[in-house]
C-alpha cells in the first residue's frame, strides 16, 4: 500500500493535536506553519487515519518537525491504538523501561535510567495522579498506574525527553502526555465500535470487552461532540512462587560451639553469625512431636554444636550458621476479576475565527478481585531442624531433610474499587490583524480514590518431616502430608484472622495561561500556572483484636475443616463466602481502626502541595550555512509549598501531625534542531529538571513493614527535591515514508538523590512500646531473644552528598521494505545505560540505585496492505538490581530482577464491501509464556517468580 502524506496536511493534523490542548503546555513546543506541497498528497483533514504504517508515519513526521528530543505514538484509527495497554505502547519508544505487574500487564514506565516516580504524566498537559496500585506494588511514591486508562480514548502519546519552559515541572527524567480524542479530530459524524474477547491459559476463562465511540460535527465545522464508552470484564490468573527473602539460622553459642554463654548468641561478624539475618531458630532441644519421632530423633535431646555436626556431616557449625533458606517458601495462586468501565466526553466550539473552546471529561471505574492463596513452608521465625543438609559455595541450601517442619495456608482475598475522573476546560484566542498574538487558557481538576478490602485467613498444618531440594529454579519439597486435604488436621494454633483495609484519595487542580507573541515559528511566550496536588493514604486494621477471637469462637479447630476446600494448585483454600458470613466479617471490617500502614506496605499519611510557576520562552528560526536552524530557549521558575502529615503517638495519644516546608527552583532549558541536509536533522538540548521527593519517605512516623518486626521504616521530613542537569545530542536521517535512522547520546547528573540509610538496632532503642505491637510481632521479637536482644533493620531515606550520573545512548531504525514486499517493514531500537555515583556519599548511593535495566531493546516486524496486517513485536530488558542492600538483615543481600523478553503478535483482516467495513483482529500476548523472576543475592536463590500465562484475543471493529 503506497502512503504519501503531505507535510502541510500532517502539520495541520498535528496542529489540531497541538492547539486542541490550548493551555496544555506539552503540545506548544514545535508547531509548524502550512507549506505548499503536491496536490497528490493525502489530505489528513479529509480522511480518517488508518493503519499501523500510517501511525508510524505520523510519529516519524512529528519527530522530524520537533525542536527538542521527543517521541510520539499515534492511534492507527479512531479507538485503535497499536497496543491494548498504554504502558505497553510507550515501551516501543527508545529509552523507555516498562514495569509490569505480576499478571504481565504493563503498569507504568521509567525514562532513561531513572525510576518511574521521576516521570511526570499529564492528560492534555494537565497533571495526573492515580490512587490505584498493582497486584504486588505499593505505589508509595509519585508513580501513575497507566492501566486505569483505556487506550481506546487516546489518539496520541508523546514522550518529552528534553523539556521546554512551558512544560509542567516535576519530571526529572521526562514528561509523558496523553492526548484524548476530540470531535474536530474526526471529519463529520461517525460511530466506531469494537468487540473483543480475551482468553488467558492460566485463568482459563474468557474476558469480553467492548467500546463505542461516536462523534458529531455540524456542517459548518464550528461545533462538535464526541462521546465514548468502554467496558471490560476481565479474568486474571497467575501462578508463581515467592520467598519474602531468604534467611539463615540464629544459632546460640551452644549450637555454634564458640565457648560463649550457652544461652547467648554469637556477635554479628563472628563465626556462626558473619552476615546477620538470623530469622530461623533451631530449637535448643528436640521437640516431642510425631515428626521428630518419625525422623528417628530423641525428644528432649540437646541440639548443640556436636549434635548439629553429627546430623549434618561435612558441615561446620559456622557453615550451618550461614545456611540460606527461603523465609517463607510458597507456591502462590491468584485468580479474580479485572473489570473496568469508562466514559469520555469532549466538546469543541469555534464561535469565530479568533477563538476555540473545548471541554474534556474522562471517567473510569474499576472493580478488581483477587482470590490469592499461598502455602508457606515456615522458615521465618520457624523451628526447622536440619538433617543431612548440603550447601553450595554461597551457603545456599541445595538439599536437606527438615524435620519439625510446618506449613501454613495463607488466604488473602481482596476486593478493590477504583475511580478516576478528570475535567479539562480550556480555550485558545487569537488577536491582531495577523492573528499573531495567541492566548491559551486551561483549567483542570481530577480526583481518584481507591478502597481495598483485604482480609487474611491463616492456619497451620501438623508438623512433618520433608525432603527439601533447590536445583536453581524454585525450591521444592516432598512430604507425606496431603496439603490439598481439608481434613489433614489444620489448626488455628499459630494462625490468624485479620481484617485490613486501605483507602487512598488523590486530587489535582490547576489553572494555567500562556500568551504567545508572534507566529508559531518565531515568538516570545509568557506563562503562569497554579497547581495543587493532594494525596491521602489510610490503612485500617483489626489485626487480631476483635474479629480473630470472635472468628475462633465461631469456627473451632474441630469445625475448621468444614470451611476448607481443595484448591487449584495442589493445596487447600477457604470457602470465603461461608467463612465471612459465619464470622460477621463485614461488621469487623467496617469497625477496624486506623493503622500505621496498610497491608500493602504503604504507610498511613498524606501530602498537600501547592505550586506556583511562571516562565518565559523564545521560539525562533535562523540559518547557518544556508540550512534552517530551529531553536527553543526559556526559563521556568516554580515555588512549592508542601504539607506532610501522618499519625504519630505522643504521650500515649495517637494524633495526626503536619509538617510544612517550601522550596523554589529555576529551571532553564534550551533545544535546537539543525537541518544540515534535506533529510538529516541534528539536535542538541541542555536543561535543568526536577522531581519532588517521595512523600512516603517524609512521613513523621516509624512503621514496621513485616509481621516478624524485623524491618522498620522511619520518615525524614527534611528531604529536598531531586534536580537533574541534562545534556542531549543526536540526530536522524529520514529515509522516506515512515523510515528513519536515529542516534541520541544523553547525560544526566542528579543532585539530591536519596539512599536508604540502614542501621541494625535493638528493638528497645526505637522508642516504640512493646505492647503496641500486634501479638504476632511480639511473639517474633520474643523468639529472637526479647526486646533488648532482638534486632530491627531501620530504614530511612536521606539526600546523598553525591551526584548520580546517568550516561547513555539510544538508537532507532524504522525501515519500510517495500522493495522486498509491498507493505513490509521493521522498527527496532536499543538503549544502553551507564550509571555511576560521584561525591562523598558515592559508595552509599551506589548500592541504592535500583530498578533500572542497564540495556533494553525492542523490535517489530510488520506487513500491511489494504485489507490485512500482521505485526510481530519483541521487547527485552536486561535484569536489574531491584532493591537496596541489607535485605532481611544480610548486609550484602539485594534483590535482582532477571532478564526478560516478551513476544507478541497482532493481526487483522478487513472485510471490504460490507457495511462498516468490519475488521477482524487476532492478538497473542506473551506467545512463549515467559515468566517474571527475581532472585535474592544469588541466582539460585529465587526471590519470586510469576507466570502470567499467554493471552489470546479475537475481536471485530468497524465504523459507520
Amino acid at each position: 500500500m503506497q502512503i504519501q502524506v503531505s507535510k502541510t496536511a500532517l502539520s495541520r493534523a498535528l496542529g489540531i493535536a497541538l492547539l486542541g490542548t490550548a493551555g496544555a503546555s506539552a503540545f506548544a513546543q514545535d508547531p509548524t506553519p502550512p507549506t505548499e506541497t503536491s496536490a497528490s498528497a493525502t489530505d489528513l483533514d479529509a480522511v480518517v487515519v488508518r493503519g499501523y504504517r500510517q501511525s508510524l508515519q505520523f510519529a516519524t513526521e512529528a519527530k522530524r518537525e520537533s525542536t527538542g528530543f521527543t517521541d510520539s505514538i499515534f492511534a492507527e484509527d479512531i479507538g485503535k491504538f497499536p497496543d491494548t495497554n498504554i504502558a505497553e505502547s510507550l515501551s516501543r519508544i527508545p529509552g523507555i523501561q516498562l514495569n509490569r505487574d505480576v499478571n504481565g500487564e504493563g503498569l507504568n514506565i521509567a525514562i532513561r535510567g531513572l525510576p518511574s516516580s521521576f516521570t511526570k504524566t499529564t492528560i492534555n498537559g494537565a497533571s495526573v495522579a492515580t490512587a490505584s496500585i498493582g497486584l504486588d506494588a505499593t505505589n508509595q511514591n509519585r508513580e501513575v498506574d497507566l492501566n486505569i486508562f483505556p487506550t481506546e480514548f487516546f489518539n496520541q502519546l508523546t514522550v518529552y525527553k528534553s523539556p521546554t519552559a512551558r512544560l509542567t515541572e516535576g519530571g526529572a527524567s521526562g514528561v509523558v502526555d496523553m492526548r484524548n480524542m476530540r470531535p474536530f479530530d474526526v471529519n463529520g459524524s461517525q460511530v466506531t465500535y469494537s468487540l473483543q474477547a480475551d482468553y488467558n491459559d492460566i485463568a482459563e476463562k474468557t474476558s469480553p470487552r467492548g467500546t463505542v465511540i461516536g462523534s458529531w460535527t455540524n456542517d459548518e465545522g464550528t461545533f462538535g461532540v464526541l462521546v465514548g464508552v468502554t467496558s471490560q470484564r476481565g479474568k486474571m490468573g497467575v501462578e508463581g512462587y515467592e520467598t519474602v527473602g531468604w534467611t539463615n539460622p540464629n544459632l546460640t553459642n551452644a549450637q555454634c560451639g564458640n565457648g560463649g554463654a550457652p544461652g547467648g548468641f554469637p556477635a554479628l561478624g563472628s563465626a556462626c553469625n558473619v552476615t546477620g539475618g538470623n530469622g530461623w531458630r533451631i530449637p535448643d532441644v528436640v521437640p516431642n512431636n510425631a515428626s521428630t519421632i518419625a525422623a528417628g530423633l530423641v525428644p528432649g535431646q540437646a541440639i548443640d554444636a556436636a549434635w548439629l555436626q553429627a546430623n549434618n556431616p561435612g558441615l561446620t557449625t559456622a557453615q550451618i550458621g550461614e545456611a540460606l533458606i527461603p523465609r517463607l517458601g510458597r507456591p502462590v495462586h491468584m485468580s479474580g476479576d479485572r473489570d473496568r468501565d469508562a466514559f469520555l466526553g469532549s466538546l469543541q466550539w469555534r464561535p469565530s475565527d479568533n477563538a476555540e473552546l473545548y471541554l474534556d471529561v474522562l471517567y473510569t471505574k474499576a472493580k478488581r478481585t483477587n482470590d490469592r492463596i499461598d502455602i508457606n513452608l515456615i522458615g521465618r521465625n520457624g523451628a526447622l531442624i536440619p538433617l543431612d543438609m548440603q550447601l553450595d559455595t554461597n551457603n545456599v541450601v541445595t538439599g536437606a531433610t527438615f524435620t519439625n517442619a510446618q506449613f501454613f495456608l495463607e488466604a488473602r482475598p481482596y476486593t478493590e474499587d477504583v475511580q478516576y475522573w478528570h475535567l479539562t476546560p480550556g480555550g485558545t484566542f487569537w488577536f491582531g490583524d495577523a492573528q499573531d498574538v495567541k492566548l491559551d487558557v486551561q483549567a483542570n481538576m481530577s480526583r481518584s480514590w481507591m478502597f481495598r478490602d483485604s482480609p487474611t485467613i491463616l492456619f497451620n498444618s501438623p508438623y512433618t518431616t520433608l525432603q527439601y531440594a533447590n536445583d536453581g529454579n524454585v525450591p521444592t519439597w516432598n512430604t507425606d502430608l496431603d496439603l490439598n486435604d481439608p481434613n489433614l488436621g489444620w489448626t488455628w494454633n499459630g494462625g490468624r484472622v485479620w481484617a485490613q483495609n486501605e483507602k487512598r484519595v488523590t486530587q489535582t487542580r490547576g489553572v494555567r495561561a500562556d500568551l504567545q507573541l508572534g507566529e508559531d515559528r518565531n515568538n516570545v511566550t509568557f506563562g503562569v500556572a497554579w497547581d495543587n496536588n493532594q494525596r491521602r493514604v489510610q490503612g485500617f486494621g483489626d489485626t487480631g483484636t476483635d474479629w480473630q477471637p470472635y472468628a475462633f469462637s465461631q469456627v473451632s479447630d474441630a469445625e475448621l475443616a468444614g470451611y476448607i476446600v481443595p484448591g487449584p494448585l495442589g493445596f487447600v483454600t477457604v470457602d470465603f463466602e461461608r467463612f465471612m458470613r459465619d464470622t460477621n466479617y463485614a461488621q469487623y471490617r467496617d469497625a477496624a481502626g486506623e493503622a500505621s500502614g496498610a497491608n500493602t506496605g504503604g504507610p498511613t499519611g498524606g501530602f498537600d502541595e501547592t505550586t506556583k510557576a511562571a516562565y518565559v520562552m523564545v521560539n525562533g528560526e535562523s540559518e547557518i550555512w544556508n540550512r534552517n536552524l530551529r531553536y527553543n530557549m526559556g526559563v521556568r521558575y516554580a515555588t512549592t509549598d508542601q504539607e506532610i502529615s501522618g499519625p504519630v503517638t505522643i504521650g500515649g495519644v495517637r494524633q495526626w501531625q503536619t509538617l510544612t516546608g517550601d522550596y523554589a527552583e529555576w529551571l532553564p532549558s534550551f533545544s535546537a534542531a539543525w537541518d544540515v541536509a534535506d533529510n538529516v536533522v541534528l539536535r542538541t538540548s541542555a536543561s535543568r529538571t526536577m522531581t519532588r521527593p517521595n512523600p512516603s519517605s517524609m512521613l513523621p512516623a516509624t512503621t514496621f513493614t513485616d509481621i516478624s518486626a524485623q524491618v522498620a521504616n522511619q520518615g525524614n521530613p527534611n528531604l529536598t527535591p531531586y534536580t537533574s542537569t541534562n545534556f542531549d545530542i543526536g540526530g536522524e536521517w529520514y529515509t522516506g515514508g515512515e523510515g528513519f535512522v536515529g542516534l541520541t547520546l544523553f547525560n544526566k547528573r542528579i543532585e539530591g538523590y536519596t539512599y536508604q540509610g540502614v542501621t541494625t538496632r535493638p528493638f528497645s532503642s526505637l522508642g516504640i512500646p512493646f505492647e503496641s505491637l500486634v501479638a504476632e510481632q511480639q511473639q517474633a521479637i520474643l523468639s529472637r531473644g526479647g526486646p533488648d536482644v532482638a534486632t530491627v533493620n531501620v530504614n530511612q531515606q536521606v539526600n546523598a552528598d553525591a551526584e548520580l550520573e546517568v550516561r547513555g545512548w539510544e538508537a532507532i531504525w524504522v525501515q519500510p521494505l517495500s522493495v522486498v514486499l509491498e507493505g513490509l517493514g521493521f522498527m527496532a531500537n536499543y538503549t544502553k545505560l551507564d550509571i555511576k555515583t560521584l561525591g562523598n556519599d558515592a559508595d552509599a548511593l551506589a548500592g541504592n540505585v535500583y530498578g533500572v535495566a542497564p540495556s533494553m531493546w525492542n523490535a517489530t516486524a510488520y506487513w500491511e496492505n489494504d485489507v490485512a496486517s500482521v505485526r510481530l513485536s519483541y521487547t527485552w530488558a536486561e535484569g536489574a538490581v531491584g532493591t537496596g542492600p541489607n535485605q532481611q538483615g544480610i548486609p550484602f543481600a539485594q534483590i535482582y530482577g532477571e532478564d526478560r523478553g516478551q513476544l507478541d503478535l497482532s493481526a487483522s483482516y478487513t472485510l471490504k464491501g460490507i457495511r462498516s467495513e468490519p475488521q477482524l483482529t487476532f492478538n497473542v500476548l506473551n506467545i512463549t509464556g515467559e515468566e517474571r523472576r527475581s532472585y535474592f543475592a544469588y541466582p539460585n536463590a529465587v526471590n519470586d517468580m510469576y507466570d502470567p500465562g499467554t493471552t489470546f484475543t479475537v475481536g471485530i471493529r468497524g465504523t459507520f
